[in-house]
């Protein structure tokens, strides 16, 4: 009886938080960051502006989850994401919340989204703002990525383009590699785990596992890409290289945490 007094808890909790993240995304959007594009200054002044709050909001939510009970999070070198300059940040993509925890620990960086969130009436102001980048002009999105590390941010990258399958193999697209060749940044890789699996592809926010989940975030030692690949070969075949090699170093972290 106590048990599922806790699930229905957490169930309750959970929905609340989905609720607060999108009447707080309108409210926000309404009151906060409509206003904040008309503000004068330069528009790196104005992301500056709108990713301190995002992370704000971000750490909030995530401390409520975690204060409630609903789930557990595990840092591990979490220091490296606040000082890592304007590298790339390349994380595995298991959950719904990998985004929210990855932003509320940096007050300042960008991200690639889904084109929906940037014409949502809800959402739009909020990523525009932030000036992030959308995920649906392949042709521009390279040099997008490239002139947002230019101007002095970290940019998040999700090489998987969606979340996980649970169980499948790691599969990582070439956009995320050609961003990395043609910048010339070093990768900062991040591994996600979420224990049991929650918020997964495909599966609705209101199935949650019986008991808190735990999520880990593990940031590794920054990758110099020259020293890994052969930077003079041409950027396709250089892309196909990185992949392969990122693809084979998150899955062995991945299987080495799921065994210890």
């Amino acid at each position: 009886m106590r048990e599922r007094l806790n699930f229905f808890w957490r169930l309750s909790v959970t929905g609340l938080c989905f609720a607060l993240f999108s009447l707080g995304g309108s409210i926000l959007s309404a009151l906060v960051f409509y206003p904040l594009q008309c503000l004068p200054g330069e528009p790196a002044r104005r992301h500056r502006r709108a990713q301190a709050l995002i992370q704000r909001f971000f750490a909030m939510l995530i401390s409520l989850l975690q204060r409630l009970g609903v789930m557990r999070l595990e840092l591990q070198n979490a220091e490296a994401l606040r000082s890592c300059g304007n590298a790339l940040i390349f994380a595995n993509h298991p959950s719904y919340l990998d985004v929210v925890i990855m932003l509320s620990l940096m007050p300042r960086s960008s991200c690639i989204v889904n084109s929906r969130l940037w014409r949502s009436p809800f959402y739009g102001a909020v990523v525009r703002s932030a000036g992030y980048i959308r995920n649906d002009a392949p042709e521009t999105l390279i040099e997008h990525g490239v002139s947002v590390l230019d101007r002095g941010e970290p940019l998040i990258v999700f090489p998987e383009g969606t979340r996980s399958t649970p169980g499948a193999p790691l599969r990582m697209q070439r956009g995320a590699a050609h961003i990395a060749l043609h910048s010339g940044r070093d990768i900062v890789p991040v591994i996600l785990t979420c224990d049991p699996p929650t918020l997964t592809k495909g599966a609705p926010w209101y199935r949650i596992p019986m008991q808190a989940f735990t999520y880990r975030l593990r940031v590794l030692p920054a990758i110099r890409v020259a020293d890994h690949i052969d930077t003079t070969q041409p950027h396709s075949l250089g892309a196909r290289h990185l992949t392969q090699f990122l693809e084979q170093l998150f899955t062995v972290e991945l299987q080495t945490n799921a065994r210890a």
